[in-house]
């Protein structure tokens, strides 16, 4: 149980401990390309190309798209974080207690010399390379039982029963902020499924943006509020859960959300400007994760996308959502998720009517993520009456609730 517990958790402290991970690091390692090098041959060369978050980050860090071509004797920045060897230890110069990833880097480091790559042993030359596949992928395999009394999982919420004593886990997820970090697992309901949770836009791209009372409302930060409050009603059912997209500011309960550009992606990855490689990103992560998650049996891994449409002033939009055509498994979660919605409103505001959709698109994420894909749109951020819908933060929590109850229905609970 408490097994499970670290591998829900781990999705939350990663991106939180990875903005410290570079502290004792310079740069990237760069090289030059050779006559005949191709993005392939060039990773290859340095053993990095089976690993696809290396060439992702090969990508973004030298703003490339996939097919462009190396120029000869150009410079260019390798996936490969340099650190400057304390003479000691790896574990110390790293700043990482991990015997394992310490054995990993070393063998890297001793492969690159043998190999021709690296000119100078790190012990002589006093720089070790640390790749940021074994890096990573140390950071979401490593959690151990010892970090439990930093992650605070506690078994001290009891509830009676019927049948005698049931411990419902409290644990701390700090990305949901000081107010929402202790969250109770109510359930193992949705225990062993997957569910990569995207908020539209970020970083330097605020989205959609509306106007009320002198304040500007942007769509990135509604998002992501009301995609943090799913995400942790995820959680409390058992459900294992990535949010792509990331930022520190936590739940937050204010009408008026503040907008910054410090949100990153999976692995701490800063958001590029172009909206290709924006979209690009994010879907390569989720299938990075998915295979992962594919290989260790999982059968059950699910993408929500969350975004807030545009229009204009006058049109109201209410919730409505996309599949990708073909797709059954997301039409099926769509409908569900719709059907939920539906009755929510004829329930509470019977007076109201609902006119969300669920239709089929062809749009970046739904096409290339592997897992099933739900697109949804919360409304239209400029309209008087569907701003009710995210400037009351009831509202935005009912809405992370409805989303939540139609997963369960869709699993049959």
């Amino acid at each position: 149980m408490v097994g499970q517990s670290l591998k829900n958790l781990l999705l939350f402290f990663i991106a939180f401990n990875s903005s410290s991970i570079r502290i004792n690091a310079q740069e990237y390692l760069t090289t030059q390309a050779k006559s005949g090098d191709g993005i392939t041959v060039l990773l290859n060369r340095y053993n990095l190309s089976r690993y696809g978050s290396n060439l992702d980050t090969f990508l973004q860090i030298n703003e490339l798209e996939p097919n462009s071509p190396l120029l000869l004797f150009k410079t260019y920045k390798l996936p490969i974080y340099v650190f400057d060897y304390n003479g000691k230890n790896i574990r110390t110069t790293i700043g990482k207690d991990d015997y394992d990833l310490a054995i990993s880097i070393q063998q890297f480091n001793e492969n690159a010399f043998e190999n021709g790559v690296k000119k100078v042993d790190y012990k002589k030359s006093k720089k070790l390379w640390v790749p940021i596949h074994l890096w990573y992928a140390h950071e979401t395999d490593s959690i151990e039982f010892k970090d439990i009394s930093k992650q605070e999982v506690r078994l001290d919420h009891v509830e009676n029963t019927a049948d005698g004593n049931t411990v419902v886990r409290t644990e701390i997820f700090p990305i949901f902020g000081k107010d929402y970090e202790e969250t109770i697992i109510l359930n193992d309901r949705l225990k062993g499924q997957v569910y990569y949770l995207i908020s539209g836009h970020g970083g330097p791209d605020p989205g959609a943006i509306g106007k009320k009372d002198g304040h500007m409302l942007c769509e990135d930060e509604y998002a992501y509020d009301v995609t943090l409050r799913f995400a942790r009603n995820l959680l409390q059912q058992s459900a294992t859960v990535y949010m792509i997209t990331r930022d520190t500011d936590g739940i937050r309960d204010q009408e008026y959300l503040e907008n910054d550009k410090d949100e990153t992606v999976w692995f701490n990855q800063s958001i590029p400007l172009n909206h290709v490689k924006r979209l690009r990103q994010r879907s390569s992560k989720i299938n990075e994760l998915y295979e992962k998650h594919k290989n260790d049996g999982v059968t059950i891994q699910r993408v929500i996308e969350i975004h807030i449409d545009s229009r204009y002033e006058t049109q109201k939009v209410d919730i409505f959502f996309y599949y990708y055509p073909g797709s059954s498994v997301g039409k099926d979660l769509a409908e569900e998720m719709y059907r939920t919605i539906k009755s929510e409103y004829e329930e509470h505001q019977s007076n109201r009517g609902y006119s969300g959709v669920v239709k089929s698109r062809d749009l970046h994420t739904l096409r290339e993520s592997k897992p099933p894909v739900v697109y949804i749109e919360l409304g239209n951020i400029t309209n008087e009456f569907d701003q009710k819908r995210l400037l009351i933060v009831n509202n935005r929590q009912a809405i992370a609730n409805w989303l939540t109850q139609g997963i369960l229905s869709k699993n049959g609970q």
